[in-house]
């Protein structure tokens, strides 16, 4: 039986750099450039980010964040899944993990923007209690965007 472990780790870990890569590659084929909206490993790496790494057997298969903003919510980043480890449901552990790092943060409510052909995180996301909103945060509003919040 296969072992997955969801933990805070540093986002500059050679494994982790190649789930990272192989995220901003995923959507640079589906959107333009100035629809990508990422949180760079530095970043990540500051105070206001909890990272997480999804291992499968000790293999890094998955990642997120939570982004601590200023204003008040919390925001999620940066979640991928490699393909191979999709339908298990190690993303919707991620996203538990990020949930309740936000709650545990008196972060509410819970934001993120997500690409409109990201079918599968679309119907995770809903099934847990975000729903449509407009743009926030400094987003500009974008057809290739949807917006989600969660709150409580």
């Amino acid at each position: 039986m296969a072992t997955i472990s969801i933990a805070l780790e540093p986002p500059d870990q050679p494994d982790v750099l190649a789930l990272i890569r192989a995220l901003d590659d995923f959507h640079a084929g589906l959107y333009p450039a100035d629809s990508n909206h990422f949180l760079d490993v530095e970043s990540m790496k500051g105070p206001a980010v909890s990272f997480v790494v999804a291992r499968l057997d000790g293999a890094a298969v998955g990642c997120g964040a939570l982004l601590r903003d200023p204003r008040g919510f919390g925001e999620i980043k940066r979640m991928y899944l490699t393909p191979d480890a999709r339908g298990q449901g190690i993303g919707r552990k991620i996203l538990d993990r990020l949930i309740a790092l936000a709650e545990e943060a008196g972060l509410a409510p819970l934001r993120l923007e997500t690409g409109i052909h990201n079918l599968e995180a679309l119907s995770l996301y809903r099934s847990l209690g975000f729903a449509e909103r407009g743009p926030f945060g400094d987003y500009a509003p974008d057809p290739n965007s949807v917006f989600l919040e969660r709150r409580g």
